[in-house]
C-alpha cells in the first residue's frame, strides 16, 4: 500500500503567466493569469449558486479517504469525487509499514481494527523462493526475524522501541471497507449520482463521497479552481460545477487531476507488462499455512513463472502476478481457463477449489512527478498520482522487447522470444538450479548467500519510512542545513534499513515511551501522543531547565500573539519525584498549556535527549504532523530567530 504523505517535503510551485493544457476533448485545463492565493476558503467564482469549498479530495482510495478523515476531523470541510460507481474488490497493497500506522493512530482506533482483523505474523512473515509451492525451496528470507540475525538484517519492532505501533498484513480493500466505516461514524455519507439531486441551490456536498464522478476539467479562477465533475445519469452524461480553494488529487498511478494540471512523470515506464489474478482456493491456503506459510511466493518453473502474493491464507485468497510480453503474448490470451492453468503448475498440485474472481493487466512503471504542487499552489498530488513505483512483487522475469524489435526481424521475433523462454525455463529447473551440477550447485550456494545476507528484495525500510525527513520546508532551517542535506543524501543513497532515532529539523519525532506525572493514570504512551491528534497544534518539549522554562514562555508569549496553538512538553527523568515536577506550575505562570511527563527508557538508551542525540539543555518544537519543525540550543536570540 501506497504511503499517506505523497506532497513530500517540496517547495510551493506557481505557475507563472498565461498558459495552456488540453489533454482528451473532455479533459481540459484553463491556466489564467492570477496573483498567489492566501486563502484556501476564498470566496465563491461570482457564480453564487455554484457549490463551494474549501477543499475537494478526486480520488476514494485509501489516500483521499485518510485525508478526508483528518480534514473533517480538523474542522475542514471538504467532499470526494470518485470516478467509479463501486469500490473495487480486487486486492491491491497490503503491507502497511510503520509509518502510516503511526498515522492511521489519529483515526478513531484503526490500527487497533487492523491489528484484530489482519492474519496471524506468522502467516506472513517470509517471502518464498522455489520451483512451485509444493516443490523445491531455492530459498526464504524471515522478514521479522529476531534470533541470531546479521547486522544489517531488520528486526520487526514488535516490542515497539522504535514506533508505538508494528507494521500490518492487510488488504487494501478491506483497509477501504474500515475507512468507510470510520468517516461513516463522523457523519460522511457516500452517495450515487442519483441520491444527490439535480438542484444546484440545494446542493450540499460537504461530507460526502460522490460515487460515479469523474473530475473531466479544472479551470484556475481568482478565488480557488472550479471544478468539472462529469457524471452518468439515467444513461445521459452530465457535469456538475463544484468550486474549491483547494483540489488534492489522490487519484492514484493514472491521475487525471495529474493530467489537467500539466504536470509530467519522470523516470522509467513500461519495465514490465503483468496480468494480475484475483482467485480463492482454501485448499492452497490451508497447505500454505501448514507447510510453508509466506506472504510473497516467487516461482519459478518450466510451466509458470509468476509471484503469489496471498493476502490470507486463513481465508485462502490469493493474488497471482504473471509477467506478459507483446506482442507474443496479449492479455486476452489470459483467460479464466488458461489462468487456472497457471495456476495448477506453479502449485505443483491441483487444489479441488480455484475460483478465480477477477484478471487484470497492469504495467510497471518507476516515475516520480516533475513536481507536485502546481496551479498557483491550488492543486496537490497526493500517494500514487505523485509516484507510481514497482510493488515488492513486480520484478518477476524482464525482457527487452524494444531492443529485441529493433535488431530481429518481426517475422522472427516470436521465434526467437519462445526460443529464449523454453532455454530459460529448461535452465531454471534441469541445470541452472540443480544441486547435482557443477553449475546448479554453485548457482544455489550464492543464492542463499545472498538471501540470508538479507541482499535480497526488501519488505520493511524503516531508515526511510520513519528517518524520512524534511530538508526544506520543515519551518526554520538548521545551520548547515546544506551540509546536512547532503550527508542525508548520500546516507540514503546506500542500501539501509537502520533506523537512527533523530532530533534534526524536518526528521519525524522519536518515539519513546512516557509517564504522565500529577495524574492518577499510571499508562503509558508515545512520545508522538505529546502532538494533539484533535486539532491543529504544535508541541514545544523542554527539560526542566531555568533557562528551557524562560524559552518557553517567550515562545507561548508569540505564539499567542500568531494565534498559532501551542503546548509545552516538560520531560522529567525516571524517578522524578512530585515535589519537583510541581515546579513547572510556578515557572511557567501564567500560562497553563502544558504537560509534565517522566521518561520511561528502555535499553540501549538512558534518556530522551540522550536518544535524540543532544543535551537537555536543547528544545523541540514539533508540527501538528510529528515533524520536527525546529531545535536548538537554550541562548540569547533563539526567541527572535523562531519569531522570524
Amino acid at each position: 500500500m501506497p504511503s499517506i504523505a505523497g506532497a513530500g517535503g517540496g517547495r510551493l510551485f506557481s505557475v507563472n503567466g498565461a498558459a495552456a493544457y488540453w489533454g482528451s476533448s473532455r479533459r481540459r485545463l484553463l491556466l489564467l493569469q492570477r496573483p498567489l492565493f492566501s486563502s484556501l476558503a476564498g470566496g465563491g467564482t461570482g457564480d453564487d449558486v455554484t457549490p463551494h469549498l474549501p477543499v475537494v479530495i478526486v480520488g476514494a482510495g485509501p489516500v483521499g479517504l485518510v485525508l478526508s478523515f483528518l480534514l473533517t476531523k480538523f474542522g475542514i470541510k471538504c467532499a470526494v469525487l470518485e470516478k467509479n460507481v463501486e469500490f473495487t474488490r480486487h486486492p491491491r497493497a497490503h503491507f502497511i509499514n510503520n509509518r502510516t500506522m503511526e498515522i492511521f493512530r489519529k483515526l478513531d482506533g484503526l490500527p487497533g481494527d487492523i491489528e484484530r482483523s489482519q492474519p496471524p505474523v506468522d502467516l506472513w512473515r517470509k517471502f518464498v523462493y522455489c520451483t512451485s509451492l509444493s516443490g523445491s525451496i531455492l530459498g526464504s528470507v524471515d522478514h521479522m526475524k529476531q534470533e541470531g540475525r546479521s547486522d544489517d538484517c531488520f528486526v520487526a519492532d514488535f516490542d515497539k522501541i522504535i514506533s508505538p505501533i508494528s507494521v500490518a498484513h492487510f488488504s487494501q480493500h478491506k483497509l477501504v471497507d474500515l475507512l468507510l466505516k470510520k468517516l461513516d461514524g463522523i457523519g460522511f455519507q457516500t452517495c450515487l449520482p442519483g441520491d444527490i439531486g439535480s438542484s444546484t441551490q440545494d446542493l450540499v456536498l460537504e461530507n460526502k463521497i460522490l460515487m460515479g464522478h469523474e473530475c473531466s476539467s479544472v479551470q484556475l479562477t481568482d478565488k480557488g479552481i472550479l471544478i468539472g465533475a462529469s457524471f452518468n445519469e439515467a444513461g445521459r452524461m452530465q457535469e456538475r460545477k463544484i468550486h474549491c480553494g483547494l483540489l488534492l488529487g489522490a487519484d492514484g498511478a493514472r491521475s487525471t487531476v495529474r493530467e489537467l494540471a500539466g504536470i509530467h512523470m519522470k523516470g522509467q515506464r513500461d519495465l514490465q507488462k503483468l496480468v494480475s489474478v484475483h482467485f480463492r482456493s482454501k485448499d492452497l491456503g490451508k497447505y500454505l499455512s501448514r507447510e510453508r506459510p509466506g506472504m510473497l511466493f516467487f516461482i519459478f518453473n518450466p510451466g509458470a513463472i509468476g509471484v503469489l502474493v496471498a493476502h490470507d491464507l486463513e481465508h485462502g485468497e490469493f493474488v497471482l502476478q504473471i509477467p506478459f510480453y507483446p506482442p507474443q503474448q496479449m492479455f486476452e490470451d489470459f483467460s479464466t481457463k488458461i489462468c487456472e492453468e497457471i495456476i495448477v503448475k506453479l502449485v505443483g498440485w491441483e487444489p479441488s477449489d480455484v475460483q478465480v474472481l477477477d484478471i487484470k493487466p497492469w504495467v510497471m512503471h518507476a516515475e516520480v512527478a516533475e513536481k507536485y504542487i502546481g496551479c498557483d499552489n491550488r492543486i496537490i498530488l497526493v500517494g500514487d498520482a505523485a509516484h507510481r513505483f514497482p510493488p515488492a512483487g513486480g520484478f518477476v522475469h524482464q525482457v527487452i522487447n524494444s531492443s529485441l524489435g529493433s535488431v530481429i526481424p518481426r517475422n522472427l521475433q516470436k521465434s526467437v522470444l519462445e526460443g529464449l523462454f523454453s532455454i530459460g525455463r529448461a535452465q531454471v529447473s534441469d541445470y541452472i538450479l540443480n544441486e547435482k551440477n557443477p553449475l546448479g550447485s554453485l548457482r544455489l550456494a550464492r543464492l542463499r548467500s545472498i538471501l540470508d545476507e538479507g541482499k535480497s528484495l526488501q519488505l520493511q525500510f524503516p531508515a526511510e519510512d520513519l528517518g524520512f525527513r524534511y530538508e526544506l520546508g520543515a519551518l526554520v532551517a538548521e545551520d548547515c542545513a546544506e551540509t546536512t542535506y547532503e550527508a542525508e543524501k548520500q546516507k540514503h543513497s546506500k542500501r539501509s534499513r537502520e533506523y537512527i532515532p533523530s532530533a534534526k529539523a524536518g526528521s519525524r519525532l522519536p518515539h519513546m515511551l512516557m509517564r504522565a506525572l500529577s495524574t492518577s493514570n499510571e499508562g503509558v504512551f508515545s512520545t508522538l501522543d505529546l502532538v494533539n491528534g484533535d486539532k491543529p497544534e504544535f508541541a514545544l518539549i523542554i527539560a526542566p531547565l531555568k533557562v528551557s522554562y524562560e524559552l518557553a514562555r517567550a515562545m507561548l508569549k508569540i505564539a499567542d500573539e500568531l494565534k498559532l496553538p501551542t503546548k509545552i512538553c516538560v520531560i522529567w527523568p525516571q524517578g522524578s519525584v512530585d515535589a519537583k515536577v510541581k515546579g513547572s506550575r510556578s515557572e511557567l505562570a501564567p500560562w497553563t498549556n502544558y504537560v509534565d511527563v517522566e521518561e520511561v527508557p528502555r535499553a540501549p538508551v538512558n534518556s530522551w535527549w540522550e536518544m535524540c542525540q543532544i543535551t537537555s539543555k536543547s528544545v523541540i518544537l514539533v508540527r501538528p504532523d510529528e515533524h520536527i519543525a525546529w531545535r536548538t540550543e537554550s541562548r540569547q536570540g533563539d526567541r527572535c530567530r523562531f519569531r522570524s
